[in-house]
């Protein structure tokens, strides 16, 4: 091969894995990114704090927490629902595992335990969170699907 073969075929090599690595940083989402935006669920919900976690989606999200109801609607909407459904939680305890991203939607499954002060029952919950991310990282759209086991309080307490 001649030397302007090889420099031209050089620069074509250049230019592609240029073009591949931009490429790639506009897919947007990255397991990396989803665990990041997942560590500020955990912190939001073990804090009880609905303002961190409105914060956590775009302005016109959706949170979807039942298969068949309405979605929450909008950062204000979701704020909401976060206030009233923790109203009657403390002691929570979050954990997770991203499990794949593709394109700029996540799918983690998590684990939830907390108390429920008005009846002093452990709450177990386990569920699937599917995540679709704006371009800015903020969540636009969640639907999640959760089992839930209700420990009573121990008789005498």
């Amino acid at each position: 091969m001649n030397k302007s073969l090889r420099i031209i075929a050089l620069f074509i090599c250049t230019v592609t894995s240029l073009l591949w690595g931009t490429l790639a940083a506009a897919q947007g989402l990255t397991a990396a990114k989803l665990d990041a935006w997942l560590k500020g669920y955990e912190a939001a919900w073990e804090t009880l704090d609905a303002g961190k976690a409105a914060a956590l989606f775009s302005e016109d999200a959706t949170y979807r927490d039942e298969a068949f109801a309405e979605p929450y609607q909008g950062r204000e909407g979701i704020r909401k629902y976060w206030t009233d459904v923790t109203s009657d939680q403390k002691d929570v305890n979050f954990t997770y595992e991203v499990l794949a991203v593709t394109g700029n939607t996540g799918i983690a499954h998590w684990h939830a335990e907390l108390t429920q002060p008005s009846s002093g029952s452990t709450l177990i919950l386990d569920g699937i969170f599917v995540l679709d991310f704006a371009p800015d990282g903020l969540c636009k759209g969640l639907k999640e699907w959760w089992f839930i086991k209700i420990n009573p309080p121990a008789k005498g307490n």
